[in-house]
């Protein structure tokens, strides 16, 4: 098998999949804007390059016959030529998508799950054997309340549908798998946590982590989108975020994905706020 190279992994779920890449005993490459600052383990070949200038992706993707795709933009923009460049080297993809992406829905819920149902799409079409991991909410998008926790116990914000939040360790662990073993070609693996959580349980759980009575507090999306754009977020991440609250429905979907993969349940998302219960106190 040749080399695995890791997309995304600075980020949450991309810095686990190159540990549990590692820990499989595979050969790792991960790409990076900045290799000098990416903070990797050892063992893994950090190679520079910018999912946003397909030029610069030749000398990663040389040697590498499986990749693993996180893209982290809010269109499809430019992944035409990033899919041209990785099938000229790989056999194998595997990209983290949603699970709100519905195969028999023309038109997707909102603008995030139509990105996703665009991406597989176009990978559908690029050439490599792939594998959808449509993941549910991961836990650690809760990180973003860190600051809110820290200052009030509370968290303000636009509420979303309750779903079946699953931990990065777990998706990361799916991963391995799927760029590791067969078997895995054309599949669409629906990863979800054990449990449907709304945005007030997991504030809940990060509470009893730290050990302080912590409250989520709806605010009207008009008043979020005020206070996103004053926090510098950029207005078409605020849109497609509210957009995904407004519109996207509840799902009590639980899989058992997680165990029947990687033979080990689905972790709580009570065991990650427990974890992370540093970044919060």
């Amino acid at each position: 098998m040749g080399e695995i190279l890791v997309t995304g992994a600075t980020g949450n779920v991309g810095r686990e999949v190159v540990v549990q890449l590692l820990a499989r005993g595979a050969s790792v490459r991960a790409l990076a804007r900045d290799p000098e600052t990416a903070g990797l383990p050892a063992g893994v070949e950090v190679v520079g390059g910018d999912l946003t200038r397909p030029d610069t992706l030749e000398e990663a993707l040389a040697g590498s016959d499986t990749v693993f795709l996180i893209w982290p933009f809010l269109t499809t923009g430019g992944a035409p030529a990033v899919l041209e460049a990785i099938a000229r080297h790989a056999r194998r993809v595997v990209y983290l998508s949603s699970s709100g992406v519905d195969d028999g829905a023309e038109r997707q819920t909102d603008p995030i799950n139509q990105l996703h149902a665009d991406m597989e799409r176009l990978i559908e079409g690029s050439g490599p054997a792939w594998t959808f991991l449509r993941s549910n909410t991961i836990a650690s998008n809760a990180r973003g309340w860190a600051g809110q926790i820290r200052a009030t116990d509370v968290v303000r914000g636009p509420d979303i549908a309750a779903t079946a939040v699953i931990h990065e360790r777990d998706v990361a662990a799916v991963a391995a798998h799927a760029l590791t073993d067969d078997g895995h070609a054309g599949r669409k693996h629906v990863l979800t946590g054990p449990q449907v959580l709304g945005r007030a349980d997991q504030v809940h759980a990060i509470g009893v982590a730290i050990g302080r009575p912590a409250r989520f507090e709806k605010v009207p999306v008009e008043a979020a989108r005020r206070q996103m754009l004053a926090d510098g977020r950029p207005p078409a991440l605020v849109e497609a975020l509210l957009a995904s609250a407004e519109t996207r429905p509840g799902s009590d979907v639980i899989t058992s994905s997680v165990e029947a993969i990687t033979g080990r349940p689905a972790r709580t998302f009570h065991s990650w706020a427990q974890e992370h219960a540093d970044g919060f106190r």
